[in-house]
């Protein structure tokens, strides 16, 4: 198994969030309307990177996932959570995802009521197969019924994959537009002229007219109770080739010592697509990752920088070991 320095995070302990009894009273009083009465609530998620209220409550009508943000103290958050809100109402009903099933804003408090998913859990760390392969079925699954854009979400107006910016990173760093002290201390500097070669072929590499979940992270995966795959947090759905989806996810599973270049070859969506398009981008996204987890702490998510800089150690080291790097 490859050896990864940066510490993997506890993905069901990232999140610092608020406790139903920490909501204003006017707030829980919607909600227990909204599910029928008197709130049995469990504890909040643990998992994620956001500071809003995320819990999975019961009452008379059933148990739903209830997201709730104050749009005045988190207006990033509350408009994510509005975001996720057109998303969800626009997803095909065969997407494995649970769906919303009502929005409402009170008082300046953006909340969501969304399906409970049965025994729902975040996947074994590290991962097992069986779930690793319910989560690539998942997958499948969503790329088919997103591969041309069904007119529901053609209306959200989504745009192509790097519309809001390119993944210019390991360019930045080769030029010196980008200090290097940003690197963690076992990145080898030497590397940085190939790396920025191959990131800058990873628009044309990952381009497509696919619907992307663009935020394919083991902890916005679910699994039920019957060992079924569920995939969440549509907040950041984009444009472009199905199978870029694949490549952040898989590199953890490359972390755990599966054979990630195999299971992403074999994948449906992988179909023709060439070594030197997966390797760009391995290389765009590893630069990303790595410059944004040596960015000064985000008061908003305590852990967010050990994730960054341990999704782009994962995507860094498979592609070096494709590439036959050693360091």
């Amino acid at each position: 198994m490859t050896t990864i320095i940066t510490p993997r995070l506890r993905y069901d302990a990232t999140a610092v969030r608020p406790e139903w009894e920490d909501l204003p009273q006017d707030v829980r009083r919607l909600i227990a309307q909204r599910l029928g009465g008197e709130v049995q609530a469990g504890p909040s998620a643990g998992s994620g990177f956001t500071s809003g209220f995320a819990a999975v409550l019961r009452g008379t009508s059933g148990p739903q996932f209830i997201k709730v943000v104050n749009s005045l103290d988190n207006p990033v958050v509350a408009d994510c959570y509005r975001r996720e809100a057109v998303i969800n109402q626009a997803l095909p009903a065969q997407i494995p995802a649970p769906h919303l099933q009502w929005m409402e804003e009170h008082d300046g408090w953006v909340v969501l009521g969304i399906d409970a998913v049965d025994g729902g859990r975040l996947p074994t760390t590290p991962w097992k197969p069986d779930e690793l392969t319910a989560t690539l079925d998942a997958y499948t699954v969503i790329a088919e019924a997103l591969s041309i854009p069904p007119a529901s979400l053609q209306r959200v107006g989504l745009k192509p994959v790097g519309d809001d910016g390119d993944f210019a990173d390991w360019r930045n760093l080769a030029r010196g537009a980008t200090p290097t002290d940003v690197l963690p201390s076992w990145m080898p500097l030497d590397l940085l002229e190939v790396l920025a070669s191959l990131e800058g072929r990873w628009r044309e590499a990952v381009a497509g007219n696919a619907v992307l979940h663009h935020d394919l992270r083991q902890d916005n995966v679910l699994i039920d109770a019957s060992g079924t795959a569920w995939i969440c947090d549509w907040n950041w759905p984009c444009l472009g080739a199905s199978w870029f989806d694949l490549v952040l996810l898989l590199a953890t599973a490359y972390a755990d010592g599966h054979d990630a270049t195999t299971l992403f070859t074999q994948h449906p969506t992988a179909a023709g697509v060439a070594d030197e398009q997966l390797d760009a981008a391995l290389a765009a996204l590893s630069g990303f990752f790595l410059t944004s987890g040596g960015q000064p702490p985000a008061d908003w998510s305590p852990h967010i920088r050990q994730h960054q800089t341990w999704c782009g150690e994962v995507t860094l080291r498979w592609l070096a070991d494709r590439r036959g790097w050693t360091f």
